[in-house]
């Protein structure tokens, strides 16, 4: 199993080609890519105590093979903090060995640690890969999520 921890300074480097996989996953890529200035700012939230964005890493000798990122929000409909688990990725090389669901256990047990009511997560329903494993490690509440672009 990898290691999971959080995020240090020092990671940039192996944390951008996996920052860059997760957009391009989801078709944020060449001419629809993320604006550089989300992603240093991504990065800096990391870092920043007033922000309640968080990130972890799995690491296995010394190369990461994936990240989450997750953030901390308030609920009408609960006293602790609920928590977003906004981004998962991992390396294509690293699928199917169970550094995916190592990922989200490091995040339940950090927002288990800050008296989250709960962790949740949405994934495209086309991203069948994703939603095998997380049909295993989580339940669904019946509730289906709206977005609406701004």
């Amino acid at each position: 199993m990898p290691n999971i921890r959080p995020i240090r300074r020092e990671d940039f480097s192996a944390w951008l080609p996996l920052w860059e996989g997760y957009n391009a996953f989801y078709g944020r890529a060449g001419a629809t890519a993320l604006d550089p200035a989300i992603t240093a700012m991504t990065w800096s939230r990391f870092f920043d105590p007033y922000e309640p964005v968080h990130a972890l890493v799995a690491e296995r000798d010394g190369a990461l093979l994936g990240l989450t990122h997750y953030l901390y929000h308030r609920s009408t409909t609960a006293l602790g903090p609920n928590c977003y688990l906004q981004d998962l990725f991992t390396t294509p090389a690293a699928r199917g060995q169970g550094v995916g669901r190592a990922l989200i256990e490091g995040v339940v047990e950090r927002a288990r640690e800050a008296g989250a009511a709960r962790v949740y997560w949405q994934t495209q329903e086309s991203n069948t890969a994703g939603r095998l494993l997380y049909d295993k490690v989580a339940q669904h509440l019946g509730f289906i999520v709206y977005t609406r672009a701004l």
